[in-house]
């Protein structure tokens, strides 16, 4: 191997061989290489390797489809320009006048070509100045290399993907909702306090009602009746005291973790509707239906029954300790012997559980997961004849959940058997030493058997402990699954003084606003002023991002540059119900609830009377469609408005907006899944709606924006143009071929149709 290539190879290890021997071959003499990066498309947007090199000379670069190397040495105009839209990723290479390279890659080697550009901008300025670069210090995640914020902790690449175990301590983060039934709590312990101590009294009288009556009766002896009814009514006592103690902690503890189980639902679905978007588009429905309900419940479970029986299991062990010591220390001591045993199996079990229980409760959300994609789109999978599919799903899901629930039980099946196997041997140990110690009349047989009597319940709740680890591992990874729904902090954060909204006008100004998901540019650069009442009309290409700037302006996302004002006013200052409260939004597919079409139509002003709802109706054109209803206003909706057309349900949308009488209106393409009589109707609607509003809409009919002040075409994510119809036809720009292109679509249709 040549100096060239051993030098080739320690810079760029990842790189394929073939690559680098042709390298090997095209630097010259005392030429270093600094980075080199594989791209993966071609101009024509196909999967096409090429490569890119930086060297402390010159930019190098090749394709595979061609046998000619290009380069371009360091001067001055020379520089880089780095984009990325609807996830391709372009870098260019200019200079003062021209375009002199033009490279394609997925955004899987973005950060790569980001570190390129750095050396390539680094090696230019030493070129150039011959000064190098003064590189802040970075701070670097030390496992993906992820360059990290200034005021950063944790990367957020890293802690996306890994599941830290559940612990068991996270249980103790539910004291938060048990402290409000503190006073019932302490009630409920103290009952079980005194519980306990009134299950240990028949045990205790044992040793006399043994050693006072049944020897001395066997022996011929004359034993008092009035002794013998006081030990007997003494256990008699003891069994009814135990009996109301326990009905009462049982029931007043069972009341206090069922309203920790609700309040712990309630709070965690209230702060799941605080969070953004951003957190829903990552997260399956039946996930999180599984951990509000089955989670919860499970929690709710573990509270009422499995620690309070914990609880009581401890009380009755310590208790039980303190007899036998009092009864006989060298007996109490030979009890424990199996104890560091026990301990030693429960702490090998534990992990195991911890993490296969975590397993179980994600794989149980894959069984979840399908029914909640399959029900709701039982119309498709009819349609589509996929009933099989959707069982073949279903089947697979419940086989993988029955396939780690088999696992785990090899452990647990394993562990309980051995458990009660030691406790077995610890009695018999018992009962030889303590035949021995009557035998050399160390103790009473009386004693012996109190001591017996103490030491099978010291054992069985040591039985009944070493079980109670499973249950708790299973609650331990519900809490952990909560609690990580309950510290997930909002990417659309209240402000921590939020500006009180007292008159809105209605004027929305977008200054250099630019957004991204994930690695993916969407929105750059794009400033607007709209003035108030004014009609805007968004107009561009699928994916141009116009959908997402009406999701800013409704702050469902916060804006990753720039700022977003309402009158003079970030809208990041409001509270965001506060702000949101203020807009009408009338979406393409419009969602209704399962209720009345009264219920349908007062969403967003609940407490609105008939009167205000029927004319909401009215301006929206459906109360004609309504009166002919079975029940009028009061007939039911089914699930997502099953049993309405599409028009029907786009108007009540309509309905739906114009009765909180918003001064900002949004429409995401009202009118775009519905005939051409229906959108007649629904166009009247709108035209009430927007009257004397600050209105934004979005429509791919350019025809249906005729009325709009201006219309705004984006491109790639930037605005290109804007003007009003007529403006934009004569400069024969974007928004002509756009609407050239639909014109000719719709002569063919026509032609088509015919």
């Amino acid at each position: 191997m040549t100096t060239a290539t051993l030098a080739i190879t320690s810079a760029t290890p990842s790189l394929p061989e073939v690559w680098k021997a042709e390298l090997s071959l095209q630097l010259g003499q005392g030429e270093t290489l600094l980075s080199a990066v594989e791209t993966d498309l071609d101009s024509k947007l196909r999967f096409q390797r090429g490569l890119i090199v930086v060297t402390d000379q010159r930019l190098l670069s090749k394709s595979s489809e061609s046998s000619e190397w290009q380069s371009w040495y360091f001067k001055q105009g020379l520089q880089m320009r780095h984009h990325d839209h609807a996830g391709v990723g372009h870098l260019e290479l200019v200079d003062a006048n021209n375009l002199l390279a033009h490279w394609r890659f997925t955004l899987g080697q973005n950060l790569l070509i980001m570190r390129l550009m750095d050396a390539f901008n680094e090696q230019l300025q030493v070129r150039l100045t011959g000064r190098p670069v003064e590189k802040p210090e970075q701070n670097v995640c030390p496992s993906c290399k992820a360059i990290l914020e200034a005021d950063q902790e944790e990367c957020p690449v890293c802690t996306k993907v890994i599941h830290t175990p559940p612990s068991t301590w996270t249980l103790f983060r539910l004291w938060r909702f048990a402290r409000p039934y503190k006073i019932s709590l302490i009630i409920g312990f103290t009952l079980m306090l005194l519980g306990t101590a009134a299950h240990m009294i028949p045990r205790y009288l044992t040793k006399p009602l043994t050693d006072e009556v049944l020897i001395p009766y066997q022996s011929g002896k004359v034993v008092e009746t009035s002794l013998v009814a006081l030990y007997i009514g003494g256990l008699l006592g003891a069994a009814i005291l135990a009996w109301l103690l326990s009905w009462g902690k049982t029931y007043i503890l069972a009341l206090v973790s069922e309203r920790i189980g609700a309040d712990l639902r309630t709070a965690t679905y209230e702060h799941l509707l605080k969070l953004s978007l951003e957190y829903f588009g990552s997260k399956r429905t039946g996930d999180l239906m599984s951990r509000i309900g089955s989670e919860s419940d499970r929690i709710c479970v573990y509270l009422s029954l499995h620690l309070l029986d914990f609880a009581t299991d401890v009380l009755m062990f310590l208790m039980t300790a303190a007899f036998l010591l009092q009864i006989n220390v060298k007996l109490a001591l030979v009890t424990l012997l199996p104890l560091p045993l026990i301990a030693w199996a429960i702490h090998m079990v534990r992990d195991r559980l911890r993490t296969g229980f975590e397993k179980i409760d994600r794989v149980w959300g894959e069984v979840t997961n399908v029914l909640a994609d399959t029900i709701p789109g039982v119309r498709v999978v009819k349609a589509f004849a996929q009933e099989k599919r959707e069982a073949t799903r279903f089947r697979e899901a419940n086989k993988h959940n029955l396939a780690v629930n088999d696992k785990l039980n090899k452990v647990w099946s394993l562990f309980s058997p051995i458990v009660s196997f030691l406790t077995d041997i610890g009695i018999l140990v018992v009962w030889a030493f303590g035949i021995w110690q009557v035998a050399h009349a160390e103790i009473t047989v009386g004693e012996l058997v109190a001591a017996i009597a103490f030491i099978s319940n010291f054992y069985g709740r040591i039985d009944s402990m070493s079980r109670i680890v499973s249950v708790t591992q299973k609650s331990a990874s519900a809490a952990k699954r909560i609690f990580d729904i309950l510290d997930h902090v909002s990417s659309v954060p209240e402000p921590k003084n939020p500006v009180k909204i007292t008159e809105v006008k209605g004027q929305i100004e977008l200054r250099e606003v630019g957004f991204r998901y994930g690695n993916r540019a969407v929105n750059r650069n794009v400033s607007l002023n709209i003035q108030p009442g004014e009609m805007i009309g968004l107009v561009g290409h699928s994916g141009s991002g116009k959908s997402t700037l009406v999701n800013l302006i409704c702050r469902f996302y916060d804006v990753a540059e720039g700022a977003i004002l309402l009158d003079g006013v970030d809208i990041r200052s409001f509270a965001v119900a506060d702000y949101r409260s203020h807009i009408g939004l009338v979406l393409q597919e419009p969602f209704l609830f399962f209720g009345t079409i009264a219920d349908n139509i007062a969403y967003g002003k609940p407490h609105a009377t008939r009167e205000e709802i029927v004319a909401a109706a009215r301006a929206a054109h459906a109360h004609e469609f309504i009166l002919r209803l079975p029940q009028g206003y009061d007939s039911m909706v089914g699930e997502r408005g099953q049993g309405l057309s599409g028009g029907e349900r786009q108007r009540i949308s309509i309905a739906r907006a114009l009765l909180i009488d918003p001064r900002i209106l949004i429409m995401d393409e009202a009118t775009a899944s519905v005939d051409s009589e229906t959108e007649k109707e629904i166009q009247k609607a709108l035209d009430n709606l927007v009257q004397g509003r600050t209105t934004i809409a979005i429509a791919h009919r350019l025809s249906t924006l005729h009325k709009a002040d201006r219309l705004v075409v984006l491109d790639r994510g930037e605005i290109v143009e804007v003007g009003n119809h007529d403006d934009l036809m004569t400069k024969q720009g974007a928004y002509f071929k756009l609407y050239e292109a639909q014109a000719r679509n719709a002569a063919a249709l026509a032609v088509v149709g015919e």
